[in-house]
């Protein structure tokens, strides 16, 4: 098993953490993994991606052209990142700052009412741990305890009080994810 996943949207929203804590579930799980960020010096509010490569086998490289699975959070990540999923592969998006949906016929395309979700939960910042929740029912490479287990990992501990809140986002995600 090889996934390669591309998360990008704008700084802020949990893209690169969100990153990191599918890396660190895959370490958990025993898997080869590669993480590597990318964004502008803006940090909040400018553009940002991280690829993850999760694999059962050694990872040669961790550039990468095209996806297996891409989390599309606004609409520049979309335009640029909609033609490098592989055929056959994955793409999820949160509607929220969307304003031309995915075209693509070739791929698997999921909406996920991650933003408006996280806002009636009274927990905005769970806003990243919703769409990986959605990712792992689509596409579970990684199991939900590993999950945690990583989430326990990058969280400092004084936030990982956090915990509970995070595991109720992820399978939040798992039921409102949708083709």
């Amino acid at each position: 098993m090889k996934e390669e996943i591309i998360i990008a949207g704008f700084g802020g929203q949990g893209v690169l953490s969100m990153g990191k804590i599918l890396a660190y579930s895959g370490l958990m799980q025993g898997k080869e993994v590669t993480w590597m960020p990318a964004y502008g010096p803006e940090q909040r509010g400018g553009t940002a991606n991280v690829t993850v490569i999760l694999s059962d086998e050694k990872i040669s490289s961790p550039i990468l052209n095209e996806f297996d699975t891409a989390i599309i959070l606004n609409q520049q990540s979309l335009d640029k990142f909609e033609k490098s999923v592989k055929p056959g592969g994955t793409l999820i998006y949160d509607p929220y700052g969307i304003t031309k949906a995915p075209t693509r016929t070739d791929i698997n395309v999921y909406k996920i009412n991650a933003m408006d979700t996280s806002i009636e939960m009274n927990a905005p910042k769970s806003f990243n741990m919703i769409i990986l929740g959605g990712l792992l029912k689509v596409r579970p490479i990684v199991e939900l305890d590993n999950v945690l287990k990583g989430l326990k990992k990058t969280l400092p501990e004084r936030h990982h009080h956090l915990i509970p809140m995070n595991e109720t986002a992820l399978k939040k995600g798992m039921e409102i994810i949708e083709k």
